[in-house]
């Protein structure tokens, strides 16, 4: 009769599983599938010493003053074009995926902590040979750049804070989105590596983003594939994890940060829902020498949601830093019709073909 009985519950368990991966499962997708739509002719894949490789563009005035930037969680380098697009015509601006996000893809470490995102960047930043830099970060990407001006401050010459994480906050007043709500949901979470659906990805950028119009469905579509680039969800889940110390790492962050003696510029959105303006003025607080930039009807990304403004703001912020121009790298050799391999790096067919 148990034995009927638990037969019974496994069976409604797995209809019940078969009738939501219906509905909204999802499989993962290759980097061959995604890179056509979602790599560029700036697109370059680097093998890096850890062993990860990294999908970045270096694009702009080639030999004029750098500009670096890391997006946030569960984005990816897409989220800089509006300000490539500005301040390319002066600035040699560079973008990255972080392990576990866009076409970048999974680290073989699983490290997704910051100590282990900021390794990652500095791994780029070596092979790039790039020094005295400014670099900037949207939330996630935020942290990683403080915690990077304190670890490797001398390679900086300035820093741009966007609703950046890194600062103690009360969590009481943060309202998180769907997503990241089930993301730290010990079951849910596992579920999330088959059935995502399109709907949560949407209701969390209408959720982070202040103005619902400015959500278009190449944005959704653009945030819900990257999510499904193979293993982007599995390193979601454990990053996501690793957030019960969060608390922890930002306390010890924000003990740090007024020792960064650099420049800096700050830029939060008024009504940013995931990490309050209150700690905007607390980053000011720990870096007086800090500008301070807080926009009306802005939520959590705002150099998508204003980013002429925004733009304006981090030239004026540039022509100020003294930065020496560095002359870019070659270009990659790439010839169509084959799969070429930039440092080590194997590129599918698409890339660069310039169609």
């Amino acid at each position: 009769m148990v034995g009927r009985i638990l037969g019974g519950l496994i069976a409604l368990v797995l209809i019940a599983f078969i009738a939501l991966f219906a509905l909204w499962g999802a499989l993962d997708k290759s980097t061959e599938e995604l890179l056509p739509q979602y790599a560029s002719e700036a697109s370059q894949f680097v093998t890096l010493p850890s062993g990860a490789t990294v999908h970045f563009r270096d694009e702009g005035k080639s030999d004029g003053p750098v500009l670096l930037l890391v997006h946030g969680s569960n984005a990816s380098l897409h989220t800089w074009e509006p300000w490539v697009e500005i301040l390319s015509d002066d600035y040699r601006v560079i973008t990255l995926d972080l392990p576990g996000h866009g076409l970048t893809g999974t680290h073989e470490s699983d490290d997704y902590t910051r100590a282990g995102q900021v390794a990652f960047v500095k791994e780029l930043v070596t092979h790039l040979g790039l020094e005295d830099f400014v670099m900037g970060g949207n939330s996630m990407g935020g942290g990683v750049t403080l915690q990077y001006a304190v670890t490797h401050g001398d390679d900086l010459k300035g820093i741009i804070p966007v609703s950046s994480s890194g600062m103690p906050r009360n969590v009481g007043n943060a309202s998180p989105p769907l997503a990241f709500r089930l993301a730290a949901t010990p079951v849910v979470n596992q579920l999330m590596l088959v059935i995502t659906p399109r709907s949560i990805v949407e209701d969390g950028l209408k959720h982070s983003i202040e103005d619902d119009s400015l959500v278009t469905e190449a944005m959704i579509d653009r945030y819900f594939n990257m999510t499904l680039h193979d293993g982007n969800r599995g390193a979601t889940r454990t990053r996501f994890q690793g957030y019960a110390e969060r608390g922890v790492a930002d306390a010890t962050l924000a003990e740090q940060v007024p020792t960064i003696d650099l420049p800096a510029l700050i830029i939060w959105g008024e009504n940013d829902p995931l990490i309050p303006v209150e700690s905007a003025h607390k980053m000011k607080e720990a870096l007086p020498q800090a500008k301070l930039v807080i926009y009306e009807n802005v939520g959590h990304i705002a150099m998508e949601e204003v980013p002429g403004e925004s733009a304006a703001e981090v030239r004026a912020f540039m022509a100020k830093v003294n930065l020496k121009p560095q002359a870019a790298p070659a270009p990659p050799a790439v010839l169509c019709g084959g799969s070429p391999a930039v440092d080590g790096a194997p590129v599918p067919e698409p890339h660069n073909c310039g169609e």
